[in-house]
This record gives C-alpha cells, structure tokens and sequence, in this order.
C-alpha cells in the first residue's frame, strides 16, 4: 500500500504576505530563489504537504521543509532570504582593504613608478611588496582579481580617467545672461513678425563661429559599391591621400535660418572681416547687425576693430559667450549636424573640391531653411 502524504505544521499568513508572495511568484526580474521560495510557501499553503509540493514543483521534500520551518521561525517573506552561514574568516582584513583603497586614490606615479595611473596587476604588486611594511601582512600573497573584487566593493576604478571642464570665467553667470536676452530678443520678433502682416526687418540676429580642420581626403582606389545579398557595405580601401584643410566660417539668422558662409584656408582677422562684409551686402544699410560669438582672437583684435570703427554706429554689435560656453552658440548645433550629413565620410581629389561640395550643402540647406529656437534657462534670462 502506498503511504499516505505526510502533513506538517500549519503555516499561517496574512493577506498582505499572500499578495506579496504571488507578485513575487510570477516575476521574471527578481532572483530565482525568491520566485522558487515563494512559489513553495504558496504551494504549501494550498496543499500543507513536504512531499506534495516537491513534486509539484520539481524539488527535494526538504529543501521545501526547510522553506517552511524559515517561514514560521522568521516570516513568510523574510523566509525568502538565505540565512547567515558561518564561513570561513576572512584572509584580508578590512584594515588591509582599507589601505588598498585609499592606495588607489592615489596616482601611480606618486609612489615612484612611471606610470601615470595604477593598473591593477601593478596595484596587486605594489601591495604584495609594501603591505608588510604597511602592517598587513596578509597580502603578501594578494592577487589580481582580489584587487578588482576589492576595488568594485568601493565603487573604485582607479585605471580611467572622466573629464571634466572647470568653470574659468568669473563672470559666466552674466555673460550667459546676455546671450539668453539676445535668444529671448529673437522670440519676440518671431512673434511680432507672425502677427503683421508686412514686417519691416530693422534687426538682423546671426549666430556665428568657425569650423577649422575639415579635412581634404582624397582615396588612393575606387570605392567599392554594396552588393545586394552579398556586400551590404561600400567597401573603401584603408590608404588615403591629404590634400591639407580648409575652415568654414558660417553664421545662422536666428529669424529666417538662412545660413551665411565663407570657405577659407585659414580663420584669421582677414577673413572674419572678409565674413562682416559678406553680412554687410546681405542686410539693407539700416539693418542693425547683431552676432553671438566666441572670444576667439580674430574677432577682437586691431584689425577687426579697425575695421568695425568704419562702420557706422550700431551697424555691427556683438555679444561674446563666456569662456568654456561655447554650447551657448546656436551655431554649434548646425555644425554638429552638418558634420554628421554632408562632411560623413567625404572624400575629395582637392582642396577646391571640398570647397564646392561644403558650398552646395550650404546652398541645400538655405533651399530648405530651418528657423532654430534656443529654449533652455531662456525663462531665466532677464
């Protein structure tokens, strides 16, 4: 005769265990063993049988006994967790952690060695050959890994290097406010010019800036074109001929987006002058000419003045961005995209070449105009 189901203790749970149990009992992010834990307390709440529930759920009748005996010494959900086991002490005691860690904040190069940076196989060394000294003993026989174990307790990772950028212009804080009050200038004649019908045009808002370094690539083979079912790529030989760089210098109207722009070898005085005259013939005489700008040299030196002197008076009036705010700039923004757009991946057989291609994006991009609006802190300008 087969014996029967054997029945243990009764398992008592509130509602609030029940429903929390059967949340967990159906996750699939929580760890395994909370889902299979509650799975067995619910389980042996309908049926209060060891055996039963095992072969329910495909387990040993005691691991589910010993489920349960945790359920009535701690709780059902408490039951969840694994209880503390005695283990072995530990061989690195928190002293000697302690130490490591505050080894790593360090730089290499500042307990004599020739790097920079500590590694962690160079860490692990350093330890094994100083720690004794240290007092610590116990890592005479320290390892690698240890060391990267160690070092992700404490949220270290003392081999890389983040950037940041130091805020260098004490008067950041105004000069972004002049910028904002140019951008918020800019909405309101947006929006008088949608309310009549016939704008006159008195001021011209444009924001500008440089992009040195484009390059001039020529390829030494044919490019290679994709292949359908076989090539899905264009292939493109890994030699490359320079032919030296060219500087675009390009400026946005803030209310029309037209897009203003000059191809230079170089980015000096002359050819910023050369740029505020090309704005000159693009404006009537009585437009008054406003630019957001960087504080890069040409654009305040004896030249640039000199010839802003000849002009009459409001013709040309400046707003500088603070040093380090270059994100302030409109322009930046167009550059990115553009360099992502007509400049991926381009290649030229000369320096005049890429002239006329960067000119016909620009000449693409005034036949579909995109009028930019700066809208972050623009509610903090004054």
């Amino acid at each position: 005769m087969m014996a029967g189901w054997r029945r243990a203790v009764d398992l008592a749970m509130t509602d609030e265990e029940i429903e929390a149990l059967a949340a967990l009992s159906r996750s699939r992010t929580e760890s395994a063993s909370w889902v299979s834990r509650a799975q067995m307390l619910l389980a042996y709440r309908e049926t209060p049988s060891f055996f039963a529930v095992g072969q329910r759920l495909g387990v040993h009748h005691q691991t589910v006994q010993r489920c349960v005996e945790r359920a009535l010494a701690y709780g059902a959900l408490a039951a969840l967790d694994d209880r503390p086991r005695p283990g072995k002490e530990p061989v690195i005691t928190a002293e000697a952690k302690a130490w490591l860690v505050s080894l790593a904040c360090d730089k290499a190069k500042e307990h004599g060695y020739a790097h920079e940076l500590w590694t962690t196989r160079l860490l692990a060394r350093h330890a094994r050959e100083r720690g004794a000294a240290a007092g610590h003993d116990c890592l005479a026989h320290l390892v690698q890994g240890t060391v990267c174990k160690i070092l992700d307790q404490e949220a270290i990772k003392p081999h890389k290097v983040r950037y940041y950028l130091e805020r260098r212009d004490a008067e950041f804080e105004q000069k972004m406010a002049e910028v904002l009050c140019v951008y918020r200038q800019v909405q309101v004649l947006k929006k008088a010019a949608a309310k009549s019908n016939k704008p006159e045009k008195r001021v011209a808002i444009v924001s500008y800036d440089e992009k040195p370094g484009i390059q001039a690539i020529a390829t030494t083979a044919a490019d290679l074109p994709p292949v359908p079912g076989v090539h899905a790529t264009f292939a493109r030989d890994h030699e490359y001929k320079r032919h030296g760089t060219l500087s675009l210098l390009a400026g946005i109207d803030l209310l029309t987006g037209k897009v203003h722009a000059l191809v230079k070898d170089r980015h000096r005085s002359r050819e910023f002058v050369e740029f505020l005259k090309l704005l000159e013939t693009a404006y009537p005489a009585r437009t008054a000419i406003k630019l957001i700008l960087d504080n890069h040299s040409a654009h305040i030196s004896k030249e640039t003045r000199a010839w802003l002197a000849t002009r009459p008076a409001g013709r040309f009036d400046f707003t500088f961005t603070p040093k380090h705010g270059s994100w302030l700039n409109l322009i930046e923004g167009f550059f990115s995209k553009f360099a992502r757009s007509v400049l991926r991946h381009i290649r030229v057989t000369s320096k005049h070449e890429l002239k006329q291609r960067i000119m016909a994006g620009i000449g693409d991009v005034n036949r579909h105009p995109v009028v930019h609006t700066w809208s972050y802190k623009l509610a903090e300008a004054a």
